[in-house]
């Protein structure tokens, strides 16, 4: 007869390597692929077991033609979505994505260059028997339709792109602009004016940088990766630790703490508007045990997670929650 559940210490257990067998057959190689997304944790026991699952997590992704990023909540305000998506765009090369977006619709109508770095005018001129400045007409027009009319990516993140790609045809055309993009990006920009010239007028912030990470995952998808994994490991934030015992990372108060679970929750909420993207949110057992700050304290995301009903003796691996553990 099934039953309720939860995931604490007396939890059924699933072994990492079914679970990561699940991931990869369920998800990764055809849902995720084809424009889907989704949202799972796992609870681990500690962080050695918690690292090995990122780690397994991480070759899974990477050997399936995904981008992986990886997001700590002990390095990274987790409760800030905006501080989420700066941690990923750092991690994310875009000088390759630009190229390798360019390299997708120009073949469609041009020659590539032998050297599939050099993606430049003049390169692109010289492969196609065409003078630099028609080229620069047809290109725009062809990035016009292409990437700014991509209404899948909000607008900031559209013009950044066009940026970046311009930067690839002309490297020498307002450089300090295109660095200036890179840092708006990663969320090291110091006066917004310095992107004006790129028509973007706003930081990114916590109103709009689920928004930009949905852009992201789309923009990924068009550039040839098979999508975005997150691996977001919340395991810091549920802790409780005197200030005498803290080391130099990051610890969150009880306020805090159901702000990080807030930002989960909204992501769960916006997979309809996630394309191509898998996000697994990787805790410790106190996200389940603790009396004060687990997920059950906060009904919005326990709700979202909580799995009604189950089989008495084996775990679902398709659950939205799941513990993982070695000796299962």
């Amino acid at each position: 007869m099934p039953q309720a559940d939860g995931v604490g210490s007396g939890a059924m257990q699933i072994r990492p390597s079914e679970w990561l067998e699940v991931v990869g057959r369920e998800y990764l190689q055809d849902f995720i692929r084809r424009g889907g997304a989704t949202v799972k944790f796992a609870v681990t026991d500690d962080l050695a077991a918690r690292h090995r699952l990122r780690d397994a997590l991480r070759r899974l992704g990477e050997s399936g033609g995904y981008r992986v990023a990886v997001v700590d909540a002990a390095e990274t305000k987790v409760h800030l979505v905006d501080r989420v998506f700066h941690a990923v765009a750092r991690q994310i090369s875009w000088e390759e994505t630009a190229r390798a977006f360019l390299a997708r619709v120009l073949a469609e109508t041009y020659r590539l260059p032998d050297d599939p770095t050099n993606l430049t005018l003049g390169a692109l001129a010289e492969a196609n028997d065409v003078p630099e400045r028609r080229l620069s007409t047809s290109i725009g027009d062809i990035l016009w339709r292409a990437l700014f009319r991509d209404y899948a990516m909000s607008q900031e993140f559209r013009l950044a792109m066009v940026r970046l790609c311009r930067a690839q045809l002309s490297p020498d055309d307002e450089p300090a602009v295109t660095d200036a993009v890179l840092a708006w990006l990663r969320g090291d920009l110091r006066r917004l004016s310095e992107v004006k010239r790129a028509l973007i007028f706003q930081k990114i912030a916590r109103h709009n940088a689920r928004h930009m990470l949905a852009s992201l995952a789309h923009w990924l998808s068009i550039t040839g990766s098979a999508g975005l994994l997150l691996l977001v490991d919340i395991a810091r934030a549920p802790l409780n630790v005197p200030r005498a015992e803290r080391d130099e990372g990051i610890y969150y108060s009880r306020p805090a703490t159901f702000d990080v679970y807030e930002v989960l929750r909204q992501l769960i909420d916006g997979t309809d508007e996630l394309e191509a993207c898998f996000v697994a949110v990787l805790a410790g057992p106190e996200f389940a045990t603790d009396l004060r700050r687990s997920y059950v304290q906060y009904p919005a995301l326990q709700y979202r997670l909580a799995d009604e009903v189950h089989d008495r003796y084996r775990p679902n691996p398709l659950a939205a929650l799941v513990r993982v553990a070695d000796g299962s």
